[in-house]
């Protein structure tokens, strides 16, 4: 087979606004390296993380307002230009030395991560479209050992829905050690780590509880949520407690932070567990250290997952024990108009972009599984 030696792909620029983000005909196709798969991308889904990282959005320990990216102030390894892209669905189409032939020709998904050692530790993590070339593209290398075969049914633009926000969720509830027959309580639920999170607790027998829009909560409902409260109401901490029926909250799953972290912290039962890897209402809190001393609670702070996990995550898309959610599809030169909407949140899971010459638009997920 043939491969071309220019391709399409986005190309992040710098820190800053959509204007950034330069998408482009005439970049060099990879060569994968020793140990690498090249890959012909069919779709690659999008996440906050894409936003935050295009913006310089993550502050640092010292400055919360600062623009730095994912890594904050330690070894920064973005650099510019970038093609981002995380969740990356596609074929391998080439190896590097030392990785089977047989390889060509084979689906896979990505685990995006990159370790950088063999334990379980997450201390150095990084990932595949910030420390590395990402799926914004119609082709990209990867560890090989991180191309995962896919004989699931579903199709590339709906594999490419799981990757960062189920890792993200499985690695949260492993964090708060979430059992079956506990209770979980889960903020932005309409979202894609929130939507999975609900599944994901389902898959383990707990008993999830949501948070999200009013006008989302019958969908939310739909994956599994035993209850949702809208967030606009009024006495939050009040409704959730009703919607329980007098069950104590385990733990908190939460990803929008800002004035509903006290509440949340309120809600948990003595020795209770809090798990976030998100604040899309406001990163800094108050915090009154009484309620965490007095009640024995456990805080954890969250961010991607463990090899254990994705394995986990791959075992439940195979299985159909998860279900992907879809909502539309985006040509990868229109990746402005795809962020916009990302941001303007008017969807229920999550929205995939793909190459322009493999650009498939779908019907929302909601309205394909009536």
């Amino acid at each position: 087979m043939s491969l071309p030696t220019h391709m399409q792909a986005v190309l992040l620029t710098g820190h800053g606004g959509p204007e950034k983000l330069d998408c482009r005909s005439d970049v060099v196709v990879p060569e994968p390296g020793a140990g690498e798969v090249l890959i012909e991308v069919s779709a690659c889904g999008m996440n906050n993380t894409d936003i935050w990282v295009r913006e310089g959005a993550y502050g640092t320990d010292d400055d919360p307002n600062a623009t730095a990216s994912w890594r904050r102030a330690g070894d920064n390894t973005l650099t510019f230009p970038r093609i981002q892209g995380a969740d990356t669905a596609g074929v391998i189409v080439d190896v590097g030395e030392g990785v089977a032939k047989a390889r060509i020709g084979t689906r896979v998904m990505v685990d995006f991560s990159i370790y950088n050692g063999d334990g379980c530790s997450l201390i150095d993590i990084d990932y595949i479209g910030h420390g590395r070339d990402g799926g914004f593209a119609e082709y990209v290398t990867v560890p090989a050992e991180q191309a995962h075969v896919c004989t699931s049914p579903m199709s590339d633009a709906e594999l490419a829905t799981f990757c960062c926000a189920y890792l993200t969720g499985e690695h949260m509830l492993d964090r708060a050690a979430l059992k079956a027959g506990e209770t979980v309580l889960i903020t932005g639920a309409s979202g894609g780590v929130g939507s999975a999170l609900v599944q994901l607790a389902r898959a383990r027998g707990a008993i999830p509880y949501a948070i999200c829009g009013q006008d989302k909560s019958d969908l939310v409902k739909s994956l599994g949520a035993e209850a949702v409260i809208g967030r606009e109401e009024e006495d939050l901490a009040g409704a959730v407690t009703d919607a329980m029926n007098g069950r104590a909250l385990d733990v908190a799953a939460d990803l929008v932070a800002g004035p509903l972290f006290g509440p949340l912290i309120n809600l948990l039962r003595p020795e209770g567990r809090y798990t976030t890897a998100g604040a899309i209402g406001g990163p800094v809190v108050e915090l009154d250290l009484r309620t965490i001393y007095l009640k024995h609670l456990t805080l954890h702070g969250s961010s991607q997952g463990t090899r254990a996990a994705f394995e986990r995550l791959h075992g439940y898309i195979e299985s159909g024990a998860i279900k992907p959610l879809l909502w539309q599809t985006y040509p990868l030169s229109e990746i402005t108009a795809a962020q916009a909407a990302f941001k303007a949140k008017g969807y229920v899971g999550k929205l995939v972009l793909q190459p322009d010459a493999k650009w498939q638009p779908v019907t929302p997920w909601t309205e394909r599984q009536l």
